[in-house]
């Protein structure tokens, strides 16, 4: 059923290049982000789920980085 309705639009062959090029800008900017911040930071944001103030100490954190 779908298959009739996709073939008949003109260029849907483009959109999953379209779909693996954003995946791949995307991921790529999220692993340069993760490998460019500090690792202390990343240590805070691993132990959020076992602070019980995690918010307040986030907070001060992030404004340590301005």
């Amino acid at each position: 059923m779908f298959s009739k309705n996709l073939s008949s639009i003109d260029g849907v062959s483009i959109f999953p290049i379209i779909s693996l090029v954003l995946f791949f800008v995307i991921f790529s900017i999220f692993l340069f982000w993760v490998f460019k911040k500090d690792k202390s930071y990343m240590e805070i944001l691993a132990n959020i789920p076992l602070q019980e103030n995690n918010d307040m100490k986030l907070n001060k954190e992030s404004n340590n980085e301005k």
